[in-house]
């Protein structure tokens, strides 16, 4: 189901706001050498176009009314001229808008991707997977269509329709006006359908993106679906959404069938004005056939690209949703930036300035530390704490404590709503968030490989490393065992998210990625609980020595894995209230020593059951 952020977006204002287009048209401007050889190629199509009666006109009144050939050759030569020249402009134009198109969609993508990249954890929080492939995929594809293809026929209809109003009123202007009479109907009709039109689109493009979310869903949880036998229940649920985007599309659909027909009948009552009102002045004298055939047919010829008009604008109300979308997802701020102070001295995420980076030597400070998501949950409070460089913190609690709160806190996904923290002495915030970046290890509970081999993957951590620093990186965390024991080694394909390891795998992978990139700080969520007690072991063994001289944070599960740690503290309701080590937590008799004993009988139980 669409959430709160998805829905602002969805139900955006009705009303087409040209500043979108105006922002999507500055794409097709960064490409100025092929809109700048179009416009003349245009111009030069349409003018032919508007040449072509007056050619007919000459042929009727000249050849056809005299009864002479004088002058056949070089009107047939002329005539073949324009026929090859408008044929190479009809090329030109097509090749340009095909270049202008994938270009278009090339660089909305490359600065969208990029933008995901910035933006704060917060808005992963509240949007869907679907929502943004919809967004990246489909909506993009259809503005650089709508931009490289519709927009510019626009430029060549209205250039058309302007040419062929001012060669009917110079011929007669009288039947000229008769003959526009028609607009005005022509464009209340206009703005009925579009406004009804864009309406069923705007449903279409909100189903559609929870229809693909929808997709993404049903395929990570096909497990979750088949143990509680929920395929019936599951494809009604999809059924009913796709049948609320099959309504909205059959209704948009009917619209536009609908409008085109009444656009013709429009056309084919001017053309009947301007027969009958021009028949009569034929007979009276007052003009030539080949005049009232040229008028006939550059009446005819009006309301192609009146109706060309009319088919685009139709397509850019329905364009109008999937552009607020896109330039929505463009403009949207990242909760956590820099300030400009901090960007000149230190670089973007993008655009670092690593040579202005002071080392990280891991000293973590909390100074009165509060923090409230935006749903207005209130999670830590006045939180004071003092990490030395190199210690090993655990943070052990019920879910919902302020645990991983802390560490996102740490990593700066997350900035405090009040209060400060610091790192080796300064307020985070008066440095860039990738000097951080590039000084954290981080391993999350659920662990995630990309697309491609298991170097690749351990490589990820530093792109230059070689493949004997990646075959020490995993030595370190024991995965070369079961790595070298595959295959193709270190060059065996994981699958799509890891697929082909077993967690445990995908987890000791991780470790060796984060080992490789050498990190000052290093953070372990929950990193040990969704694997066995095997490659626990095998994790355990080497932690001591991948966090030593290391300032380390251990969201731990399993108490077992951190009963070394330099100090362990209790966190409840975004509080400490318990901490030391694990020998004086046990001497205390508290919270962590009820909650120590009852996990050490429970593995002791499955031990001996085992």
């Amino acid at each position: 189901m669409a959430n709160s952020f998805e829905d602002r977006r969805d139900d955006a204002d009705q009303k087409i706001d040209l500043r979108l287009w105006k922002r999507l048209v500055a794409y097709a401007m960064r490409h100025r050498r092929i809109v700048c050889y179009m416009i003349p190629v245009l111009l030069v199509v349409a003018g032919i176009d508007l040449v072509y009666p007056q050619l007919t006109r000459y042929a009727i009144d000249h050849f056809i009314a005299e009864g002479t050939t004088e002058g056949l050759a070089g009107y047939g030569l002329l005539y073949a001229a324009l026929v090859v020249l408008q044929g190479v402009g009809v090329f030109l134009f097509v090749r340009g808008s095909g270049h202008l198109e994938m270009n278009i969609s090339y660089d909305i993508r490359q600065d969208a991707f990029a933008k995901l990249q910035q933006l704060s954890f917060s808005f992963y929080d509240t949007t869907s997977v679907g929502w943004l492939m919809a967004r990246m995929v489909s909506d993009i594809a259809r503005l650089s269509d709508m931009i490289a293809w519709s927009l510019v026929d626009l430029v060549w209809s209205g250039v058309f329709i302007v040419g062929i109003v001012a060669v009917l009123l110079s011929m007669n202007w009288q039947l000229g006006l008769l003959v526009l009479c028609i607009t005005p109907a022509l464009a209340v009709i206009c703005a009925f359908f579009q406004k009804r039109i864009l309406k069923q689109q705007r449903i279409v493009r909100k189903t559609n993106s929870r229809i693909t979310g929808a997709f993404n869903e049903g395929i990570m949880g096909a497990m979750t679906t088949k143990t509680l036998v929920r395929e019936q229940a599951s494809a009604d649920e999809f059924e009913a959404l796709t049948g609320t985007m099959r309504t909205a599309s059959i209704r948009a659909a009917l619209l536009s069938a609908l409008f085109m027909p009444i656009v013709l009948t429009l056309g084919s009552i001017s053309t009947a004005i301007a027969l009958a009102r021009g028949g009569s002045l034929v007979f009276a004298g007052a003009m030539g056939f080949g005049t009232l055939s040229a008028f006939i047919s550059y009446t005819t010829q009006l309301f192609d690209p009146i109706q060309n008009l009319a088919r685009i604008l139709a397509e850019m109300q329905s364009a109008q949703a999937s552009a607020e979308r896109v330039i929505d997802l463009l403009d949207t701020e990242p909760d956590v930036v820099d300030t400009p102070e901090v960007e000149a001295e230190y670089g973007t995420s993008l655009a670092p300035k690593r040579e202005n980076w002071p080392p990280v030597t891991g000293r973590v400070e909390f100074r009165d530390v509060s923090f409230s998501y935006k749903t207005g949950e209130t999670v830590l409070r006045d939180f004071s704490l003092t990490v030395e460089p190199g210690q090993t913190i655990a943070l052990v609690g019920e879910t919902g404590a302020g645990k991983s709160t802390i560490v996102n806190l740490v990593c700066r996904f997350y900035e405090p709503t009040a209060g400060r923290v610091l790192i080796d002495g300064v307020d985070y915030r008066e440095r860039s968030q990738l000097w951080l970046h590039s000084a954290l290890g981080y391993v999350l509970q659920t662990p995630h490989l990309f697309s491609g081999t298991i170097a690749d993957n351990i490589r990820y951590g530093r792109k230059g490393a070689t493949l004997e620093e990646v075959k020490r990186a995993a030595a370190m965390v024991h995965a070369d065992a079961f790595i070298e024991a595959m295959p193709n080694g270190y060059d065996t394909e994981v699958g799509e998210g890891g697929g082909r390891l077993s967690t445990g795998q995908k987890q000791l992978v991780c470790f060796a990625r984060v080992i490789l990139a050498d990190p000052r700080i290093f953070v372990l969520d929950e990193a040990t609980s969704s694997i066995d007690t095997e490659a626990e072991q095998l994790i355990q063994s080497a932690i001591q020595t991948v966090l030593e001289g290391r300032t380390s944070f251990i969201v731990a599960h399993r108490l077992s894995t951190i009963r070394g740690a330099d100090r362990i503290l209790v966190i409840r309701g975004g509080r400490i209230t318990e901490a030391g080590t694990h020998d004086e937590l046990l001497a205390l008799g508290g919270y962590y020593y009820s909650l120590y004993t009852h996990q050490y009988r429970a593995e002791a139980t499955r031990g001996a059951l085992a």
